[in-house]
C-alpha cells in the first residue's frame, strides 16, 4: 500500500503528538502521551493520556483520540486515516488501532523507552502469549455451550452492522 504522507507530514504530525504529550504532563491529566489521528491531510482527533485525570485505565492517548475521531466522522472505521503517537502504541491501543482499521501507524519513542520511565508493558506482552492457566491473573471459562449462544444468534441476524 502506497502512503501518501509525505515526510514534511509526517515529522509535522509526529512533532504535534511530542508536544501534546509534553503539555499532558504539565496539565496532570495522565502519562507522558499524545496521538494524532489525520485523514485526507486534515486533522480529525488530537489528545493527550487522560488516565489519572478521569481515572479511566483505557484513557490512553490513542484510545482518546479514536474515541473523537470516530465521533467527529459517524463512523468507527477510520480506514482512511493514519494515527501519530509520541511513543509505540501499547497492547490495548494497537488492537484499538487494528479495530478501527486505520491504515498507518507512526510513532516516536519505543516500548523500550517507555518502560525507562516506569510504563513497562512487557508483562502484557508475556501475559497474551501465555497459556490462560499460566496467566498472572486467573482466568477461568464457565459454561461453553451457553458461551456460544450470542454468536449463534449474531451469525442468523439479518440488520447486523459488521465490523
Amino acid at each position: 500500500m502506497k502512503n501518501e504522507t509525505g515526510k514534511e507530514e509526517i515529522l509535522q504530525y509526529i512533532s504535534m503528538a511530542l508536544k501534546i504529550a509534553e503539555e499532558n504532563i504539565a496539565k496532570g491529566h495522565g502519562g507522558p502521551f499524545g496521538a494524532v489521528i489525520v485523514k485526507n491531510g486534515e486533522i480529525i482527533a488530537a489528545s493527550g493520556n487522560q488516565v489519572t485525570g478521569t481515572n479511566d485505565p483505557t484513557a490512553h492517548a490513542e484510545i482518546v483520540a479514536i474515541r473523537e475521531a470516530c465521533s467527529k466522522t459517524g463512523n468507527f472505521f477510520l480506514e482512511d486515516a493514519e494515527i501519530f503517537c509520541s511513543c509505540e502504541p501499547c497492547p490495548m491501543c494497537l488492537g484499538a488501532i487494528y479495530w478501527a482499521h486505520i491504515k498507518t501507524i507512526y510513532y516516536s519513542a519505543n516500548r523500550q523507552d517507555a518502560a525507562q520511565a516506569g510504563f513497562d508493558d512487557s508483562f502484557i506482552y508475556n501475559e497474551i502469549e501465555a497459556e490462560a492457566e499460566n496467566r498472572k491473573i486467573p482466568i477461568f471459562r464457565i459454561k461453553p455451550q451457553a458461551g456460544k449462544i450470542p454468536f449463534d444468534r449474531w451469525a442468523k441476524f439479518n440488520d447486523k452492522i459488521p465490523y
